[in-house]
């Protein structure tokens, strides 16, 4: 029952812990994928530097039931779910959701992998759960607006809290009343900006997300109290997020019709750096494949629509972190080597012949189309070059590549291990409460030098 005092928070709670996706062929088999996807960063992810140094401040060397994905060791449920989290996020490898502006899988899945050592449940109810919590994540970007990220916030840490305390909130079918206390304790933790990006921080925000859902749904459950109105509340998320820019109607129509994992869908990343420089990384790699050399080229120009480059903090990188950043250097990197790779991105400084291009590029915004938002149709971008010889291309990419089944890329970025080989077709399959336990014993493997 709605709640007069707090409507809006109480129908959202609403819709959190009485959906069923899971009689939703197309959602439920768009989770799965997902979830092999985020499987693979994850795995990569663990054998980062920053994961390592992470997983010793945060207690990982303490005994826990939770498990750290490749590696064999466990930890407590709240700091597997921050250095899970982070592996998942720190290559940049990860999905992204256009309604969230941000990366809802790498925030929602360790927050559920880590509650699981705590309760048994199947993986069919983690995959329903892990639907339910994107389409809060999602839904609570649609009604926030574009200036939330605009204006400096990192919309995986903001509204990742919430999705996944809204995730073990569906999981645990809390009352109305628990659940919109979970949700006003994420919410109260909601923290994240975009400042940290090409740092050692950004991936940081996906582990604190799921950190900070899981210890929110924890503490309602155990009679810890709070706000119960976090989106009526005057001095609530949308005033102190939104900046006048919210659409509340967007929070819970026609919620689940079709579910958000479905469309817009998420995008899986074709390539290891920010998706916004993905389609001038596919432009570089079709120019490359006609024979475009970059000695002929004089200057190139990216234009995109008013705020589309928002993420794109970096015009000349120093390393292959703040590099993931620049769409400078992500088109030079494709241009000259036709392809994008793990090594493109790593800690390394940038590659002076690289770098020799990505200087000959800059950027303008095109203020007579439509200002990008959530809707896809707002992304573009458009690529002049101008030769040596005089002569000019142009290329324009709508919209954002991605992968529609990431199985290759899990075996790239699990280095082919043989630990790891059958993940991906028991996630495809896998309903059972045996299931699960199954995946946490193949995922909790010791191959991760900085986690062993």
């Amino acid at each position: 029952m709605t709640n007069t005092f707090a409507p809006l928070t109480s129908e959202f709670a609403q819709a959190i812990i009485s959906s069923n996706p899971g009689e939703d062929r197309a959602a439920t088999d768009a989770a799965r994928t997902a979830i092999i996807d985020f499987l693979a960063c994850a795995i990569a992810g663990a054998r980062d530097r920053t994961t390592g140094i992470l997983a010793d401040a945060v207690g990982g060397n303490l005994p826990g039931g939770a498990i750290l994905i490749g590696s064999a060791r466990r930890a407590d449920p709240l700091v597997a779910a921050t250095i899970n989290g982070h592996a998942g996020h720190v290559l940049d490898y990860d999905d992204v959701h256009a309604s969230v502006r941000g990366h809802p899988t790498t925030v929602i899945i360790p927050a559920l992998l880590a509650f699981a050592a705590e309760r048994a449940f199947s993986a069919d109810a983690l995959v329903a759960s892990y639907i339910v919590g994107l389409e809060a994540m999602a839904r609570l970007g649609l009604s926030l607006g574009s200036k939330h990220y605009e204006n400096g916030f990192h919309a995986t840490a903001t509204l990742g809290t919430v999705g996944a305390a809204a995730a073990i909130a569906h999981l645990t079918r809390a009352p109305i009343d628990e659940t919109a206390i979970a949700l006003g304790l994420a919410a109260t933790q909601s923290s994240g900006l975009r400042l940290q990006f090409g740092a050692d921080a950004k991936p940081f925000h996906a582990g604190m997300a799921a950190r900070s859902g899981l210890l929110s749904a924890r503490l309602a459950t155990a009679g810890f109290g709070g706000a119960r109105d976090f989106l009526d509340s005057p001095v609530g998320f949308y005033s102190a997020y939104a900046f006048g820019a919210e659409r509340l109607s967007a929070l819970t129509e026609n919620w689940g019709s079709p579910w958000q994992i479905v469309v817009p869908g998420l995008t899986l990343k074709a390539y290891p750096c920010c998706t916004a420089s993905h389609p001038v990384a596919s432009l570089g790699i079709a120019l490359n494949r006609e024979g475009l050399l970059a000695e002929a080229i004089e200057r190139i120009t990216f234009t995109y629509p008013t705020g589309a480059d928002a993420a794109l903090v970096v015009s000349k990188p120093t390393n292959g972190i703040e590099a993931r950043f620049s769409p400078e250097y992500v088109f030079a990197a494709a241009l000259i080597d036709g392809a994008l790779r793990l090594d493109h991105f790593d800690e390394q400084p940038v590659a002076p012949r690289l770098m020799e291009l990505a200087r000959r590029a800059d950027r303008r915004h095109d203020e007579s189309a439509p200002r990008m938002s959530s809707d896809p149709r707002t992304r573009f971008v458009i690529v002049d070059i101008a030769l040596r010889d005089g002569s000019r291309i142009q290329r324009r990419f709508d919209g954002l590549p991605g992968l529609a089944d990431p199985i290759e890329k899990f075996r790239d970025a699990t280095a082919r291990h043989p630990a790891f080989a059958d993940i991906p077709s028991l996630v495809r399959t896998m309903s059972s409460t045996a299931d699960l336990r199954q995946l946490l014993a193949l995922l909790n493997q010791d191959i991760a030098p900085h986690l062993a």
